[in-house]
């Protein structure tokens, strides 16, 4: 490994990709891989991951081979065409790998065609511009009050302590969970894709997963009927083409709110934290208002990239980046290469938080555009507003904890100490 990243992360030397498993959890959380996409961008855009294997001679096949996109073109023309690249077998690795989803056709992330338009629909009419409002007034306030509790403590865990709890609070208040069940939530929904520790295991995950499915079960079952107006609610007693929703839909739906809205929030909010601290010149603009929450939430959306890829399934033979897809290749797109693609971001690894034009692909692309991207930018647009207003100075007082998982990625634990204005 040759050199370290500003995060004390070991650079993984490009030369060794033959032996970089793109799959493995640990390579995301231990290395910093800056260097490796771009060698996959300059010299193989589409490139083909070998199967993984149990055995030295590769004769025992644990996994298959995928493809792997890295450049910002090749991963919209691939987002975009959900008809030669579906979802519907699986939109992560862990699943495509594997197989197939058990949620293929019941949860949006893996639903395509008249389907998964219809319930988009139905989710989205449910966010109105008139409850956006109410929750954006709510973030704030609670922002505000964490980042004050942070400062009167003056030493605190960041990821821990302020960002944890303002994206869940808001998805539970979407779906009306009870403020005693939070934690219980948490916990399962952040191990049940990543963890915070390398000891995490593929049962353990599968086991989170399963537990909050039964919790929406049962929630789901106590609303039918009732007149409430959280997104459960609404599920559970909304019709498609006159007929009401399976139990399986509605419980998986509400798994992927949680997944969506909470992890991936928590890791854009402290990996903010973390860049404005690295780069003083940003956190002075910010504060003294040369720079505006609008363009600097969009370039911490782009910097931390908090979910590192996506998944397709590719239903027919397709030429990409110059390589012949065949029917039924797994093709990921890796996000947290394609928002640092040269072709597309001036000087992409600098932290800039002016940043324009920012077409960065933090919420996808497409038909399955991230439904909760308003709510996203509500909450980091509060994060630096409050930053911005109350802080004086940010200082790491320890070492930044990386998120185990290949699907999401960056710090999730930040020791610092927020001095006040």
């Amino acid at each position: 490994m040759k050199g370290t990243d500003v995060t004390g992360l070991p650079v993984f030397d490009p030369d060794l990709l033959p032996d970089a498993d793109l799959a493995s959890p640990a390579l995301h959380a231990e290395y910093d891989l800056a260097a490796l996409w771009r060698r996959l961008r300059d010299e193989e855009p589409v490139y083909w991951h070998p199967a993984a294997s149990e055995s030295s001679d590769g004769s025992a096949v644990s996994a298959p081979g995928f493809w792997v996109v890295t450049r910002h073109a090749d991963a919209v023309a691939v987002l975009r065409d959900g008809q030669r690249f579906t979802s519907t077998s699986g939109n992560v690795l862990e699943t495509l790998l594997v197989g197939g989803d058990s949620a293929a056709g019941k949860m949006l992330a893996v639903t395509d065609g008249p389907r998964h338009a219809e319930v988009r629909r139905l989710i989205t009419a449910a966010l109105t511009p008139a409850l956006m409002d109410r929750l954006a007034e709510r973030i704030a306030a609670q922002v505000r009050s964490l980042i004050r509790d942070a400062l009167d403590a003056g030493t605190c865990d960041f990821g821990r302590d302020v960002a944890a709890a303002v994206p869940l609070a808001t998805i539970c208040d979407l779906l009306a969970v009870p403020d005693a069940d939070r934690p219980y939530i948490h916990r399962l929904g952040a191990s049940s894709v990543s963890s915070h520790a390398a000891t995490l295991s593929t049962a353990d995950a599968w086991t989170a997963k399963n537990e909050i499915l039964s919790y929406f079960l049962d929630l789901a079952d106590s609303r039918r009927g009732s007149g409430g107006e959280d997104l459960v609610t609404m599920l559970a007693n909304a019709k498609v083409r006159g007929r009401p929703l399976g139990t399986d839909e509605i419980v998986f739906n509400c798994y992927s709110l949680i997944l969506g809205g909470d992890e991936t929030t928590r890791l854009a909010m402290t990996g903010a934290v973390h860049a404005l601290a690295a780069e003083p010149a940003q956190w002075r603009a910010l504060r003294g208002g040369e720079v505006g929450i609008d363009p600097a939430t969009e370039e911490v959306l782009r910097w931390t990239t908090p979910s590192r890829h996506l998944g397709r399934l590719a239903t027919e033979p397709a030429v990409l980046g110059g390589r012949d897809i065949g029917a039924g290749d797994v093709v990921t797109v890796w996000l947290a290469s394609a928002n640092f693609d040269e072709r597309e971001f001036a000087d992409p690894l600098r932290f800039t938080l002016d940043r324009t034009p920012n077409r960065h692909i933090t919420f996808a692309y497409g038909p399955h555009f991230c439904l909760g991207a308003r709510l996203g930018r509500i909450q980091l647009a509060a994060t630096l507003e409050a930053l911005r207003d109350l802080v004086a100075g940010i200082e790491v007082v320890g070492t930044p904890g990386h998120v185990y998982s290949n699907f999401l990625g960056g710090i999730c634990d930040l020791p610092v100490v927020l001095k006040a204005a």
